[in-house]
């Protein structure tokens, strides 16, 4: 029978001559992979192990196994090569039998260097290098449930409701024996004979159906209930291997109109998403971490995540099916196309479908995430038909998916591909208002009644210990953050159309090419810090939202120094009404649902408290005569809110300012100016993914009818800088036409 050994223990780590003991999992970029592109180490480092030969039976086989070597590995075992692997976040295995010696050493090399084959090569994210996650060796029978197949157990559970029962569709891979006996705990035991595959690279199969009677249903958040079943493999009397996994019985589908439904019943998709990394850790999670990572993402409210962008790990798949949670599953094929990396796309997606198939938790598999960042061509497109089918044949029940960039036109024939799609729009942030999210939603649905369409990303950035009064785009304040989500739930509530929404992000995480607002090698658009230790206001809207837990939490905490006379203090809660006390004096009481706001005179140090029944949360504030330079960003000039700002001059008949892009662009000394500060605008932009951009005609009417000075403010740059008055003074010796 099968034994599992976890082999994180007593290896070397050898980066550029120089060598250390570790214990996996281990990454060699926790600290560099988040500081900023400067040190950000992207090279190829060996991991070295001796062990003894294992105890071993005579017609056993021994396979190792990585569940997770980030990106390209290569498994060398006495100085012979038994195993490469390209793609950095799935599990895959090696037969090493025949290479074993008494005593013996491997070496793996593991890559994280730039490359055109493998994905993903450019994103907003860092590309952490290292044997990551755990690795096992694993010692089986020479007959035995299917190892070699893209990382897969060799067991693929398919439930189907059929009225009030469940037939459960059983297909497992081997290599060799008789039959497969199949118990599904509390419900039946059957056995199904192993023959030889259609297939001949998959060995042998034995296929079957078990009915479940008014079988107990996977029912989100309100009831995940997960089956147990345990798969033997027969050959004669012997029983030669055993595996167990779990499943459950569920159904689900997306109506146009109604959005997502589970089970039958309507079940908005209120969806955050999450990558793997956190502070001084870098992807090298321990378990704790992951539960911990889930227990503050169901905190909040949220009955769904998009894992991205590539697979998990298992145990955090694990947990989604435990509690409930409803996972948007894709492969890291993003930004970019690569003509070369086909190949890579097809086997991360089987590698995805393979390992995961029955995790009762995932709805979808997605194909990319804005890869039409550069442009669609026929071999991108062509790519996406392959993928798409392959998710067909290989998974019959559930969807192919697509997150859109906000750039792509809505007629482009990759949104209509997949089953379901989303849209990632940062309006709001990167570009327009927050209404125009509004907009968009709205002429998508009357243009295209019947696409199921749902918001794959929406975010905007904070430094958590940036604050202001008169909260802008483009500020990086943990204020403007907060009203940004307050606007976005307001649509949500208002479109039932919309599937699922997707946060960006549930925490702030790692992006090297990033030196952004002072807080460098980072994306900052997490509602939660990326240690986990804070939450940001945002945070609480959403609980006010979505929550049942009975709560108040008093705004602004950390915007302590306020140098208004009368000063917003805004509150978060899901109760119906709420009382603020000012020094322990009442000052007013106010009812509504979510955000409850109050006027207060200050003169000096006060507290402040919110109260709700017996709900209550307490802040100091106090006022001061100068702003706190704190609350700057580094590259912006500390002022006075409410002072009146210095506006640049204006000449009659001139470009200036305030002049539209349009009328700029209409003039082509203008139109020069113009695409040489667009340019060293988008190298800036989340970490220079803004470069090589393609921007859809629509989006370029937009921008059009935009005064210059409103894009800068969005674009973070300061009016009253020396750059901005340059600018100012070349336009304002330009005539308008």
């Amino acid at each position: 029978m099968r034994t599992t050994i976890l082999w994180n223990d007593n290896w070397i780590f050898e980066k550029e001559g120089k060598s250390k003991s570790i214990t996996l999992p281990h990454t060699w970029n926790a600290v560099d992979g988040q500081t900023g592109p400067e040190q950000y180490y992207r090279g190829t480092c060996l991991y070295k192990k001796t062990f003894e030969r294992p105890v071993m039976e005579e017609e056993q086989r021994v396979f190792v196994e990585f569940r997770g070597a980030n990106s390209s590995a290569k498994v060398v075992l006495n100085g012979r090569e038994v195993a490469s692997h390209d793609g950095g976040y799935s599990c895959f295995r090696t037969d090493i039998t025949e290479a074993l010696s008494d005593l013996n050493e491997m070496v793996v090399s593991v890559s994280n260097e730039p490359n055109t084959r493998v994905y993903p090569q450019k994103a907003d994210f860092t590309f952490y290098g290292g044997i990551y996650r755990d690795v096992y060796l694993v010692v089986v029978d020479e007959k035995h449930f299917d190892m070699d197949y893209y990382g897969g157990k060799g067991l693929y559970v398919t439930p189907r409701l059929n009225g009030n029962d469940a037939e459960i569709e059983i297909k497992t891979y081997t290599s060799g024996g008789e039959r497969v006996r199949i118990s599904i705990d509390g419900v039946t035991e059957q056995e199904f004979e192993v023959v030889p595959a259609e297939d001949a690279s998959c060995g042998y199969v034995a296929c079957g159906k078990i009915t479940i009677k008014e079988p107990h249903l996977w029912n989100g958040l309100k009831d995940p209930f997960l089956y147990n079943i345990t798969a033997t493999l027969l050959d004669g009397t012997k029983e030669c291997d055993r595996i167990y996994d779990r499943f459950g019985v569920r159904q689900f589908h997306v109506d146009p109109h109604k959005g997502f439904f589970l089970n039958g019943e309507s079940y908005p998709l209120r969806g955050v998403s999450r990558h793997q990394d956190r502070a001084g850790v870098g992807n090298a999670l321990a378990k704790e971490m992951h539960r911990e990572d889930i227990d503050l993402i169901l905190s909040m409210g949220a009955n769904s995540i998009r894992l991205a962008h590539y697979q998990h790990d298992q145990y955090f798949y694990d947990l989604c099916d435990e509690k409930g949670i409803v996972v948007w599953a894709e492969i890291p094929y993003i930004t970019v196309h690569m003509d070369s990396g086909r190949e890579n796309t097809i086997s991360q997606m089987k590698e995805l479908i393979s390992q995961n198939y029955n995790h009762a938790s995932i709805m979808c598999w997605a194909l990319s995430n804005e890869i039409s960042l550069q442009g669609v061509t026929e071999d991108l497109l062509e790519n996406h038909r392959i993928l798409n089918d392959i998710v067909h044949e290989m998974d019959p029940i559930r969807y192919s998916a697509m997150a859109n960039l906000f750039l792509l036109e809505t007629d482009s024939p990759l949104v209509t591909l997949p089953d379901i799609r989303g849209y990632n729009l940062y309006y709001g942030w990167y570009v327009g208002e927050m209404e125009d999210n509004d907009k968009w939603f709205d002429d998508f649905h009357n243009q295209h009644p019947d696409v199921a369409i749902g918001l794959t990303e929406y975010g905007a950035d904070s430094v958590i210990t940036l604050q202001s009064p008169i909260p802008e785009k483009g500020d990086y304040t943990e204020s403007y953050q907060a009203v940004y989500h307050e606007h976005m739930l307001e649509m949500f509530s208002t479109r039932p159309y919309i599937w699922g929404t997707y946060l960006w992000n549930m925490f702030e995480f790692a992006a090297a090419g990033r030196d952004e607002a002072g807080d460098p090698g980072k994306n900052h658009k997490g509602v939660i810090t990326f240690d986990r230790k804070q939450k940001k206001d945002a945070y609480y809207i959403y609980k006010a939202w979505w929550s049942d837990e009975p709560f108040v939490h008093l705004c602004g905490k950390r915007y302590h120094d306020r140098i208004e006379d009368n000063t917003e203090i805004k509150v978060y809660s899901n109760q119906k009404s709420v009382t603020l006390f000012v020094d322990g004096v009442e000052v007013g009481n106010a009812s509504g649902e979510h955000v409850f706001k109050f006027n207060v005179p200050i003169t000096g140090v006060h507290t402040i408290k919110a109260v709700s029944g017996e709900l209550s949360d307490e802040m100091e504030i106090a006022k001061v005569s100068e702003p706190n330079p704190t609350y700057f960003a580094p590259d912006k000039k500390v002022r006075n809110w409410f002072d009146k700002a210095d506006e640049p001059e204006e000449k009659e008949g001139y470009l200036s300012l305030s002049s539209t892009m349009a009328e700029i662009q209409a003039i082509p000394e203008g139109k020069a100016i113009l695409d040489r500060m667009m340019a060293a605008m988008t190298s800036r932009t989340a970490g220079g993914m803004g470069e090589g951009v393609e921007i859809s005609e629509a989006m370029q009417q937009m921008i059009a009818r935009q005064p210059l000075k409103k894009l800068l403010q969005q674009g973070g740059m300061d009016i009253e800088s020396d750059e901005i008055k340059a600018l100012s003074n070349a336009l304002m010796n330009i005539k308008k036409q």
